[in-house]
């Protein structure tokens, strides 16, 4: 045998390991939430039961009303702003376009804990300056700007739009523009090009970009942790359920969790990827 053929199947079997390191422990989740005992380690049964009990738990289904809510608010606004904003970065100058898409980069690559703490800054500041100006043009008890649901869907959409900006950007390199030449010399107005003709070429790219926001605004914790204030999203919940001990519970939760990531990646990965006919 070869020294190629050698280093070839040691990669193989590097890269076998590398993916049994990551995957196996995903695995041990999922087949320990069906444990019917209450102990993690030992297998006794399997059952539903934890599931039922999860569902069923008041903090659980408020937990998880907050992280819809604020994944689906945030990811329509990063939606927006990452649509119109690959838009004009499209029409505006080389120079101009490429600071814009450094600005964009830098929004993607900055750590979480970073975007985290300068949202909770910015918010506490603004509000220490806002709250007073309140309570001057409102007489008796107005109400008090605090870290809340307003913050995290705040802090998901700014760095999730810079997701949907590129994904955008990249739909209408490979767009066909004859067709919106075709639609100028057919006298139709800029806005009527722009819903008829633009808007359905980039229509996946938009679709997998709300998808992706949404899966990114669900799943976090870091940034949620530090912009939440007294509201609980799922992912904190499960961070506060496991500090007191792993339990079959903390277990179904989370399998509920990668199965609502892995099918939301999976349908933006397919809209993203399909071809207009």
């Amino acid at each position: 045998m070869t020294l190629q053929r050698w280093i070839d199947r040691g990669l193989r079997w590097w890269t076998l390991g590398v993916y049994v390191f990551l995957f196996l422990p995903i695995l041990v989740v999922i087949v320990f939430s069906f444990n019917e005992g209450r102990h993690v380690a030992q297998i006794t049964g399997f059952s539903m039961r934890w599931y039922e009990e999860a569902w069923t738990n008041q903090f659980v289904v408020r937990a998880l009303r907050t992280s819809l809510t604020i994944a689906f608010v945030s990811a329509a606004i990063a939606t927006v702003i990452g649509t119109l904003s690959a838009i004009a970065m499209n029409g505006a100058r080389p120079a101009v376009r490429t600071i814009f898409e450094l600005l964009v980069y830098v929004a993607i690559i900055v750590p979480g804990i970073v975007i985290g703490i300068s949202t909770l800054i910015f918010a506490v500041t603004a509000f220490d300056l806002v709250n007073p100006v309140i309570a001057s043009l409102l007489p008796g008890d107005p109400p008090q700007l605090t870290l809340g649901l307003g913050t995290v869907i705040a802090a998901h959409a700014m760095f999730t739009s810079a997701i949907v900006n590129v994904l955008v950007r990249t739909r209408m390199a490979g767009m066909d523009r004859t067709l919106v030449e075709a639609s100028s010399d057919l006298y139709a107005s800029p806005w009527r090009t722009f819903r008829q003709v633009t808007i359905p070429q980039l229509r996946p790219a938009i679709v997998a970009g709300f998808l992706l926001a949404f899966t990114f605004s669900f799943d976090d914790f870091i940034v949620a942790f530090f912009t939440s204030g007294q509201d609980q999203t799922l992912p904190i919940f499960l961070f506060a359920q496991i500090r007191r001990g792993v339990t079959p519970v903390v277990n179904a939760i989370a399998t509920v969790l990668l199965v609502v990531t892995v099918v939301t990646l999976v349908s933006a990965w397919l809209v993203a990827t399909r071809r207009n006919r």
